[in-house]
């Protein structure tokens, strides 16, 4: 559990910055529209790039691709978890009329239940955070 400490950090802070930018994009009524959501890997980039350099300066020459892999991996998931738990939250008892708002700009023509929003919302950050993690890699991988 030791190992994952520094990316579980990583993770809550990225999480934070992102229920952070919702709030904001929610001020102005912006978060309905999908594309601000774009800004989120980003934010999600930031954080695992973060993770897997301090891991990297930490262990020094014992840093390896597994050990940043890992670190990324979880940094992202964390950050995804936490952020869909309050996206389901902020969505349900919040602002109960988010879905629906949701729903008339992106889903008019499809009878979609929350659970499948949700769902998707996970999905595009698990699937965010693997790829930037393999992208990220690249960068940090030493050729020995």
């Amino acid at each position: 559990m030791k190992n994952f400490a520094l990316p579980v950090r990583f993770g809550i802070a990225t999480s934070g910055s992102l229920i952070a930018y919702f709030l904001i994009l929610s001020l102005f009524n912006l978060h309905v529209n999908v594309f601000y959501s774009l800004f989120n890997g980003f934010i999600t980039g930031f954080g695992i790039y973060e993770a897997i350099k301090y891991l990297k300066i930490r262990d020094g020459a014992n840093f390896n691709y597994r050990k940043g892999f890992s670190a990324g991996i979880v940094t992202g998931f964390v950050a995804t978890l936490i952020f869909t738990i309050f996206f389901a939250f902020y969505a349900t008892e919040i602002n109960t009329e988010f879905t629906g708002e949701l729903s008339k700009v992106w889903f008019k023509d499809y009878n979609t239940g929350e659970g499948i929003l949700f769902f998707t919302v996970a999905i595009m950050g698990f699937a965010t955070s693997v790829v930037l993690t393999l992208t990220f890699m690249q960068l940090f991988k030493s050729y020995k």
